[in-house]
């Protein structure tokens, strides 16, 4: 758990999917994004009420991750961003690398307040990424993009599909990431959700070695190295440390600890462009919606959120596993492979 942040109380990150409009048209799509904005998105007003009542899982205050779609099809994002900063919100904001990206709202977003900002890249080459973002060009936009944040002084995060076609580019994707001065590489392990449906994912076996590389890699902190949806790697990370014979005391403080047992709906809620409320972007079951019930209350006491955080209550491995408090598995996943939430991580290779 991470300090001050008791995460049956309070999320520590809320992502608000301000809209699904976005002008690529990316293979493994969540949201199934489309150019056009829905009509039932929430009003700037609903969003102005929305932020406020989320002031009221504080103090600590979650994080806010505006995202879509593409939040810069939203004219309205940078008051939104003002109304959240001046309310008391930790705000970033996740935008879409099109030629809507410019120098000019990069530096308008740092005066709003903006604490951070996340860009993807899924190809260490134009045909690598393009490929997966459907649009060409999107490299070079990218690239680009990513300048103009680091130069702003805007702390950057570079994020990666993780794929059974990604995983062999992840050495050059990372040279890549360093290069460009990110300060975090968030690696985002398929869920086959929306357009992912037709992607492959990796197998047990590949995933494992694939975190003990991510581990490898993560230890020089230059950029930190997170996982998304993968959450089986703090799970390596406890045998690694313990394998190098760290004491106890180095293991409860070891910075690669930051966020162990948030997961979805467990640290993690989502806020979809028309106000429903879900456990994660990438598990569709809604508790409830913020047009008419409290996101607090909502992620305080609704069955499937309670539920959730309750990992003694997980079918199969994942129930009677002895990391299943750090770790859980990826409800997301389970999910979407059994159609229960409270399901085993098909995706984890641990046999307790």
């Amino acid at each position: 758990m991470t300090t001050g942040y008791v995460f049956a109380r309070a999320p520590l990150r809320v992502y608000w999917e301000l809209t699904r409009a976005c002008d690529l048209a990316c293979r493994h799509c969540r949201a199934e994004a489309i150019p056009s904005r829905h009509p039932e998105e929430l009003t700037t007003e609903e969003g102005f009420r929305l932020l406020d009542q989320l002031v009221e899982f504080g103090p600590p205050a979650p994080h806010v991750i505006l995202t879509g779609g593409d939040p810069l099809k939203r004219p309205d994002l940078l008051a939104l961003v003002e109304h959240g900063v001046g309310a008391g919100l930790p705000i970033s904001v996740s935008p879409s690398a099109t030629g809507l990206l410019t120098r000019e709202r990069v530096l308008a977003l740092k005066a709003a307040g903006v604490q951070a900002m996340s860009l993807s890249l899924d190809g260490s080459t134009a045909e690598r990424h393009d490929g997966v973002r459907g649009i060409p060009g999107t490299f070079a936009l990218t690239l680009a993009a990513a300048r103009e944040v680091v130069d702003s002084g805007i702390p950057l995060q570079i994020n990666t599909l993780v794929t059974s076609e990604t995983a062999g580019d992840l050495p050059a994707i990372h040279r890549l990431v360093s290069a460009i001065g990110a300060q975090r590489w968030s690696l985002f392990f398929l869920i086959s959700v929306g357009r992912g449906r037709e992607l492959g994912q990796l197998t047990p076996d590949e995933c494992e070695t694939l975190l003990h590389w991510v581990y490898d890699h993560s230890r020089d902190g230059r950029p930190a190295v997170t996982t998304t949806e993968a959450p089986h790697y703090r799970r390596v990370v406890l045998e690694r440390l313990k394998a190098e014979g760290r004491s106890g005391e180095e293991l409860r403080h070891h910075p690669l600890r930051r966020g162990f047992g948030i997961r979805d709906g467990n640290g993690v809620m989502f806020i979809s462009h028309t106000g429903e409320i879900h456990p994660s972007g990438f598990l569709p079951l809604a508790a409830g919606n913020v047009k008419a019930q409290s996101p607090v209350e909502v992620y305080r006491d609704a069955p499937l959120f309670t539920a959730l955080r309750a990992p003694e209550r997980y079918d199969g491995k994942c129930g009677r596993c002895e990391f299943r408090a750090i770790c859980g598995g990826s409800r997301a996943r389970a999910y979407a492979a059994t159609g229960n939430p409270l399901g085993s991580d098909a995706l984890c290779a641990y046999e307790p």
